[in-house]
């Protein structure tokens, strides 16, 4: 872990500039494309009846973007890329995980900050699937005792998540570090396991570097 820690940072500070050639830092007038990665965590839980006695479970992020200018005269531009992002709740012994690709299409806007740091403020929409996960809960047995089970957490949720991002990143010449929230507005929950519903929510802050 030492060693793919120090491959990730040597990475990020020997990689050009994305300022030299996008939305970020010196040269918000003449940007046109930009790719990046991003590195970091989520805090995320799950709403509804069904699992309103689970809290914030903290998760990974890991993903690559991609970026557009959209338009010459206004510095806002267009996002999209590929993660992967571990979800799901916790609550004593009783922990849901679920591994998602996600592809969020996000609307970004630069501000100039100082010579040296531009802000960008972002909203859009957000497209998931998830791949797997599992749901280890507390069950009662004939005898009375409780006991740890292990199910697949799509046994009890849909694949497909759909929802919004709303956050802002900053970046400082090669660096790129944002904060943000993310909510699912499609119900996660199977029908024939409740009718309450369930939702993602997750705060997130990334790190990475922009090209």
């Amino acid at each position: 872990m030492k060693k793919f820690l120090v491959a990730i940072m040597a990475v990020l500070f020997s990689a050009p500039s994305f300022a030299q050639y996008s939305s970020g830092g010196f040269s918000l007038s003449e940007s046109t494309l930009y790719y990046g990665i991003r590195l970091g965590a989520n805090f995320s839980t799950l709403t509804g009846d069904y699992f309103d006695d689970m809290g914030t479970r903290v998760g990974m992020n890991l993903g690559g973007v991609i970026g557009i200018r959209v338009s010459d005269s206004t510095p806002v531009f267009l996002e999209s890329g590929l993660y992967y992002a571990s979800r799901g709740a916790k609550e004593g012994k009783s922990t849901l995980t679920t591994h998602n690709l996600e592809i969020p299409i996000l609307i970004k806007y630069g501000i100039q900050a100082t010579d040296d740091i531009a802000v960008l403020p972002y909203i859009g929409p957000y497209f998931a699937y998830g791949l797997g996960g599992k749901f280890k809960h507390e069950v009662s047995t004939p005898l009375g005792t409780v006991e740890l089970q292990k199910d697949d957490t799509f046994d009890y949720m849909n694949h497909f998540d759909m929802g919004f991002k709303i956050g802002c990143g900053a970046e400082y010449n090669k660096l790129y570090l944002e904060l943000g929230y993310q909510f699912g507005v499609t119900n996660l929950l199977k029908e024939e396991i409740s009718d309450d519903g369930a939702h993602n929510g997750s705060l997130y802050v990334n790190f990475g570097v922009n090209f």
